[in-house]
């Protein structure tokens, strides 16, 4: 593992300085839209809050501080399926660790696992235990931030999950779990049901479709538990209110995801509204995502230019000849690590349909980015997840 393998390119982000002059600029010149005094965020997030988070971006985030902290990970570049890839690969310092690729969401990047990657690679140094190690893969989704943008259609989450498999074996692991969550959770449950024999488990922190998306009927609520019943419920509940509120972005990405493009690939204020939103309401506010590592999050989709690029999974998926149908079934030992404030609400005895789910650990606090509201949590589920899993021999 020490040679770089198959067709793999060193990458290092090194930003133009022109290209950051260009960025203060145009936060300089905001046009800023009118606001309604007390309307808090009925309408989208307020025109207080997006001053001072402009304000901030501007005076005090400081991008050459967060591209050296990214350039300590060792990135690369392959190119698969005519796209370019883009992935962070962290050895352990234990040669026995375990290989595990982590894959984000939208409007994620690799920037979300800061505060996990060191845990997971080097558990010694912070107070774990070594046999909990992992070796870490870090990819940016084909289309999104450094992988972007995609020249051609058909990245749907299916084609991505191919593709990393193709990632791993040309990094030379036999076998290796996977990680996710939102896009991620898609993309991992996927490899997990494609390469049984090589995927050994797989951690979510969102299981695609396992939550009501429709009223649940009286005879189906009736076989459950008084809990489960409680929780189908909740979760009818919770889509309802998803549906009214808050699935307009997620509409617009996979109906028309190229006019959106054009205002945030030219506005950094729009971009960092589009993005900085969903940080801020999909995360639990007992313990909200830091702001610097947002900030480095957005700054990748702008450098790129990718928010339009990374809009288009959306619209894939929702052309896809498989959309609308129920998830395939998945046989590979399956983990949920269940955070309060996502999303959704899922749902035990829907997941056991369609996923061979060995451990469900529902926790008190955390929301949609674990990796970066929670991480202690996370790393703790995913190291007891993988570590039954050997003690199981499965």
């Amino acid at each position: 593992m020490d040679d770089l393998g198959e067709g793999l390119t060193p990458f290092r982000l090194d930003v133009a300085q022109e290209e950051l002059d260009d960025l203060d600029g145009r936060l300089r010149r905001v046009r800023w839209p009118d606001g309604i005094d007390g309307a808090g965020w009925a309408y989208g997030i307020p025109l207080g809050e997006m001053r001072e988070l402009v304000r901030y971006w501007r005076e005090e985030y400081d991008w050459r501080a967060a591209e050296a902290r990214l350039n300590e990970w060792p990135q690369f570049t392959t190119v698969i399926d005519g796209a370019r890839v883009h992935f962070a690969h962290l050895r352990s310092p234990e040669p026995d660790a375990t290989p595990l690729l982590m894959t984000h969401g939208w409007p994620g990047s690799f920037v979300e696992f800061q505060r996990v990657a060191g845990p997971l690679t080097d558990p010694r140094a912070h107070g774990g235990d070594p046999a909990d190690a992992f070796h870490l893969v870090l990819p940016s989704i084909p289309g999104f931030a450094l992988s972007g943008p995609t020249a051609s259609p058909g990245w749907e989450f299916k084609r991505v999950a191919r593709a990393f498999g193709v990632l791993m074996e040309r990094l030379g692991y036999g076998t290796y779990g996977v990680q996710g969550g939102d896009w991620g959770a898609a993309v991992s449950r996927e490899l997990g049901r494609l390469l049984p024999g090589r995927v050994c488990g797989v951690h979510l922190n969102l299981l695609p479709g396992a939550g009501a998306t429709a009223e649940p009927a009286e005879a189906e609520l009736a076989a459950l538990s008084p809990a489960e019943r409680e929780r189908t419920r909740a979760s009818w509940e919770r889509y309802r209110v998803w549906a009214r509120e808050r699935q307009g972005y997620a509409d617009i990405q996979a109906t028309r995801p190229q006019t959106l493009a054009y205002a945030l690939n030219d506005s950094p204020t729009g971009l960092l509204a589009w993005i900085g939103e969903k940080f801020t309401e999909w995360a639990d506010p007992r313990c909200p995502v830091d702001r610097d590592q947002m900030l480095t999050n957005v700054m990748l989709y702008w450098l790129t230019g990718t928010a339009g690029s990374a809009a288009r999974i959306y619209w894939e998926r929702a052309h896809a000849d498989y959309y609308g149908q129920p998830p395939e079934v998945s046989a590979t030992p399956t983990a949920l690590a269940d955070f309060p404030r996502d999303n959704f609400i899922p749902l035990r005895h829907v997941a056991a349909r369609t996923d061979t789910v060995v451990r469900w650990t529902s926790y008190d606090r955390g929301g949609h980015f674990p990796a970066m509201e929670v991480p202690e949590l996370l790393v703790g589920d995913i190291r007891s997840f993988f570590r039954d899993l050997a003690a199981s021999g499965m």
